[in-house]
């Protein structure tokens, strides 16, 4: 069995990540390994139960209770949004399936904080009234938050209680989960990380996202729970939420398509599903061969952990299952013309896309509106470089050299970037 402690440490000093843990299930036993300390400030040491932010791999928690009501019979997939939850001030055609699989259409990156009130994101639904619809539900894939804080609405409602009160009676502790958490006096309890920024190593100014976004993204929990969660979704129970849609993704990280929420990747011929989770400073990732019954997560307190959760994924997974992670995009070495230039805009970020002095193009990120309350770097400028097939609108980009590069996709209206869908102006 590989020293999968020396390799985490060698690989997260490699990739300045503050702290860590990877979790892996395999074979029936249960290995975590903690690497580093959960805050620079304080040295504070990280362990096998420390609590990271989940991020968005939150949206699984979320999808399955979903899922659950459906068995209950208490909803349909193909419902309409507003059937089941008439006040949801949203285009009628958007069904609960639109939701879960990110094709709403909804501007899905909304971070408004309606207040710590237990009526927080029913407030943060009846916003959505001033939001615009990308594009016509159904007809394209674009990664939504939004959507999945109605998702959270609709298990209020039904249940008649909070979104928090039903992931509790619903999943954790059910499944006997006793370090998952969504608010700070819950996460203060424990060993706690804080986000750092990257490439300076320091830690943010702010722990958490607003509580309105908890379905899309507020659990905090220790890899041991994350593991535990998704062995359950090894079951016959949740299988069909592993059922392709025929979408067209990014296909960063082997994505090929989208189930209800999860992330479905193929790695050399194998199929897996996972999701992956940033917050404030912090990346999670998570990965599952249901072939193989391998589960393997990484929680990280630095927003540059995708380097390190892929050379560490690759390992881990070559010895298990003799596959690793594929191989990033990377940049190839053609000339550029200047048809994309322009301004691109969404809820919460203007991106424009210019001629740098050095000749090549670069795409500059502007956080707008809500965001700027937490964002990391409200003003960023990534470099842009073509990538294959060279047809003049497939290019990749990357914040620094500790980050890997991911692909972008421009059309003549819109840019696909971060598997979102962002109109041309």
């Amino acid at each position: 069995m590989p020293d999968w402690s020396a390799r985490l440490s060698e690989l997260a000093e490699a990739a300045s990540v503050p702290g860590a843990v990877l979790g892996i299930w395999a074979d029936g036993e249960t290995t975590i390994t903690p690497y580093g300390v959960l805050n620079v400030a304080t040295g504070v040491e990280t362990t096998a139960d420390s609590l990271f932010h989940l991020g968005s791999i939150s949206k699984t928690w979320t999808a399955t209770m979903i899922v659950q009501l459906a068995e209950e019979g208490r909803l349909d997939l193909d419902d309409a949004v507003v059937k089941v939850l008439p006040e949801a001030p949203i285009d009628p055609r958007i069904t609960v399936r639109h939701l879960l699989t990110h094709t709403s259409g909804i501007d899905g990156d909304v971070f408004t904080d309606t207040g710590r009130g237990d009526d927080c994101v029913q407030r943060y639904v009846a916003l959505l009234a001033d939001v615009e619809l990308l594009f016509e539900p159904g007809t394209a894939y674009s990664y939504c938050n939004a959507g999945y804080v109605v998702l959270g609405r609709i298990i209020e409602v039904l249940d008649n209680r909070t979104w928090d009160a039903s992931l509790r009676a619903r999943l954790t502790d059910p499944l006997g989960l006793k370090k998952t958490v969504t608010l700070p006096e819950e996460a203060i309890l424990h060993r706690a990380a804080v986000g750092h920024k990257a490439p300076e190593g320091t830690p943010v100014e702010t722990w958490q996202l607003p509580r309105s976004i908890g379905p899309a993204g507020l659990i905090a929990s220790t890899a041991g729970d994350l593991l535990a969660f998704a062995r359950s979704h090894l079951t016959d129970r949740y299988e069909a939420m592993r059922e392709p849609h025929g979408l067209t993704t990014s296909g960063s990280g082997g994505t090929v398509d989208i189930g209800l929420c999860w992330r479905l990747y193929n790695w050399s011929g194998r199929s897996l599903f996972g999701h992956d989770g940033t917050t404030i400073g912090q990346q999670a990732f998570l990965r599952i061969d249901p072939e193989a019954r391998v589960v393997v997560c990484l929680l990280t307190n630095s927003s540059a952990g995708t380097s390190l959760f892929e050379a560490i994924a690759s390992e881990v997974f070559t010895h298990h299952t003799g596959v690793g992670h594929p191989p990033r995009p990377e940049p190839i070495d053609v000339p550029t013309d200047d048809r994309h230039l322009g301004t691109y805009a969404r809820a919460s970020v203007e991106i424009e896309v210019v001629r740098r002095p050095d000749g090549h193009l670069g795409m500059i990120y502007r956080a707008t509106g809500d965001r700027l309350a937490f964002t990391e770097k409200p003003l960023a400028e990534d470099e842009l470089r073509p990538a294959a097939p060279d047809d003049g609108n497939h290019f990749v980009t990357r914040e620094s050299a500790q980050h890997p590069w991911v692909p972008v996709i421009f059309a003549a209206t819109h840019v696909r970037s971060a598997d979102r869908y962002t109109p041309k102006r």
